[in-house]
Parts: structure tokens; C-alpha cells; sequence
């Protein structure tokens, strides 16, 4: 049962239609396929319910130069599919140079995602995708005005009639297409999800890296905790944590969200898929790879009052984890058997303009 696929229809599958409000019909709905270990609390919308239509432009618009001020640049330009949906940079540069002021965050799995960015501002895909497009330093442009560029170009009116019922191109409409999208970059056929359905078997120095990442109490191995924020089969917990990074943390986070002092220097946890594909990373992209990120962890877990209690003892000293070096290579021997290269190569998520599927 844990390996089975979930076909998970959106909006009333009986139907050979759907109708939503706004007075117009949508047809053939998208099925989403995934795991049944994932799990069904998902983030879909009945106002926004995905369909084929709905799907395929918001993939295109996902990859439009033209909803940027310069059009220059598109979502894709820092969310690329080769690196899980993320750039390489420890800042992305918006069109007018300008670096964001925090690290782009994967696009692995949003589907069970419920607050996003790093400091979960953001309720809903749509709200996340909005975001971006009208910043004044990363897209730069008014949705209104992506809205006429696109009724410029004789194509894009009956992809919005297909999508949405009618050929009005409207703000909203991108911002739905474009979260529709979002919602299908589904990661699910990596080594280690092969392992969960018992087709593969872990090399030696990725089973100590599990048994290390998990822990194994009944066998006597100790943990390293990795567990606690990052468990599950998708590798995820939504929460937030101060994972030791500054004494006093330079960047709010959580905080300047809630307003809540407890949560300064707060982080959203993110899915550790595709991980060895995502460097740098931290919010502020300050490690280079994954052996930087270990050495925190094992050596430089820096004391605040908000940092996390998973990461301290009850005398709120910092909890080091010391790995020796065999430690830390088998720990990255397991976090690489989470990189799915059919994610990353699948046509239907690359830029259509350049991979028509």
C-alpha cells in the first residue's frame, strides 16, 4: 500500500466538466499522481481547480520573459528545472541587478506546502506566485500591465479561453495558471522512494547515512537528528526553527511575519529532495555544499535566545552533533539517493518553447 500511486483528480471527477464560479466551464481535469505515502493534505483551491488547460499555460507563463518589466527574465530564470527549480546563486538578480534579499527557494513538492517562503508570509501558491512577478526589484511589472502585453500576442487569448472559459486575460488568470503549474512538480521517483516501495537496496554508506539521519534506538545507533525537522518520505516538516546559525540572528524571519519576538531568526523548514541539486544553502545561501551545512551541524551551532530547542540542551547550550568524517560522508551518500533525475529531465515541466510536450 505505501508504494501505491494516489490519481488524484481535482474538482468532481464524475463529471466530465467542471464548473466554477464565474459562470464558465472548464474541461478535463488534471489527475495528479503520487505516492500514497505522501499523503492527501494537499493545497488545492476550489477556486483555482487544476485542469490540462490550466496546467499547460501556466507552464508557458512560467517560462514568459514577457510578464518581466524587461522581459528579460521569467520565473524559470531562477527556479530552473535542471537544479530542482532553484539557480545556483546565493541571491537571484532581479531585472534591474538588483539581488534578492534572501536565497531561492526550491519548487520541489509546493503541492504540501502550506505558507511560503522562508518566512511563510505567503497562505497560498497563488499569493507565493504573485509575488515575484510584481516585485519592484525581481519581475518589476504590474500584473495589469503583463495582462496587455500578453492580449498582444495573438496566441495567448485562446490558451486563457481553454484554461479559464472565456479569452479574458486578467491578472488573476496568470497568477492562477502559473500556481496550477506550480502544483504538478511532484518529486517522487528518487532512489530512496524506490528504496520506500523495495526496489532498491542502499549501498552500506547510505544505510549508516538513514540509520544515522533517522536514528535506529532498537539497534543501538545514535542519531543525528535530522529526523526531527526534516522527517517523513518527503523529507519535510512544516515548521519553522533557529537552526544556530548567528548569535543574534540579522534577518527577522518568522518574526517580521508574526511579530512574535520567539520566532526572530525563524526559518521555514524546507524538503530536503533534490537537495544535492540546490546548493548554496541557508536562507542566505552561505554554504556552498552540503559539507559546509554538516559542519554547522556538527561543530558551529551558534547559542540565541530563539534558538530552536531540537538544537539545544536544557541548560539551552547549543547540542553539537561532533560527526567524525565517516559520519558526514555517509550522511551525504543518503541525502544524494534523494535526487530524482526524472524530475529534473522531465519534459513536462521544461520550458515548452524549447521542449514541446
Amino acid at each position: 500500500m505505501g508504494g501505491m500511486l494516489v490519481k488524484y483528480g481535482v474538482g468532481l471527477l464524475a463529471a466530465m466538466a467542471l464548473l466554477v464560479p464565474g459562470n464558465y466551464t472548464l474541461s478535463h481535469p488534471y489527475t495528479l499522481s503520487y505516492p500514497a505515502y505522501y499523503g492527501n493534505r494537499i493545497n488545492t483551491t476550489d477556486d483555482n481547480p487544476l485542469t490540462v488547460e490550466g496546467v499547460a499555460l501556466g507552464r508557458r507563463l512560467f517560462y514568459e520573459p514577457r510578464l518581466s518589466v524587461s522581459n528579460t527574465i521569467s520565473c524559470g530564470s531562477c527556479h530552473q528545472q535542471s537544479r530542482a527549480f532553484t539557480d545556483s546563486l546565493r541571491f537571484s538578480v532581479g531585472f534591474d541587478g538588483t539581488p534578492t534579499r534572501r536565497n531561492a527557494m526550491t519548487l520541489t513538492n509546493l503541492l504540501w506546502v502550506r505558507n511560503f517562503f522562508w518566512d511563510g508570509r505567503a497562505p497560498s501558491l497563488e499569493a507565493q506566485a504573485s509575488t515575484p512577478l510584481t516585485d519592484p526589484h525581481e519581475m518589476g511589472q504590474p500584473l495589469e500591465r503583463s495582462a496587455v502585453k500578453l492580449k498582444a500576442d495573438g496566441g495567448y487569448p485562446g490558451l486563457f479561453a481553454a484554461a479559464f472559459g472565456s479569452d479574458a486575460i486578467t491578472g488573476e488568470r496568470i497568477v492562477k495558471a502559473i500556481a496550477q503549474f506550480e502544483r504538478t512538480l511532484i518529486s517522487a521517483d528518487a532512489p530512496y522512494d524506490r528504496y520506500l516501495r523495495m526496489e532498491y537496496r542502499f549501498t552500506a554508506t547510505e544505510q549508516r547515512g538513514y540509520d544515522l539521519f533517522f536514528g535506529a534506538p532498537g539497534r543501538q545507533i545514535r542519531s543525528a537528528g535530522c529526523g526531527n525537522c526534516h522527517g517523513g518520505p518527503r523529507i519535510v516538516t512544516e515548521t519553522y526553527h533557529n537552526n544556530g546559525l548567528d548569535h543574534v540572528p540579522a534577518d527577522s524571519g518568522r518574526e517580521s511575519v508574526t511579530g512574535m519576538a520567539y520566532d526572530r531568526g525563524r526559518f521555514r523548514v524546507v524538503t530536503l529532495r533534490n537537495i544535492a541539486l540546490t546548493a548554496p544553502y541557508m536562507h542566505d545561501g552561505r554554504f556552498a555544499d552540503l559539507g559546509q551545512v554538516l559542519d554547522h551541524y556538527s561543530e558551529h551551532i551558534l547559542y540565541s535566545p530563539t534558538l530552536s530547542p531540537t538544537l539545544r540542551d536544557t541548560a539551552s547550550r547549543p547540542v553539537l552533533l561532533h560527526l567524525t568524517g565517516e559520519e558526514k560522508a555517509d550522511l551525504i551518500a543518503f541525502l544524494n539517493t534523494l535526487t530524482d533525475s526524472s524530475f529534473i529531465t522531465d519534459p513536462h515541466f521544461a520550458d515548452p518553447k524549447i521542449n514541446v510536450r
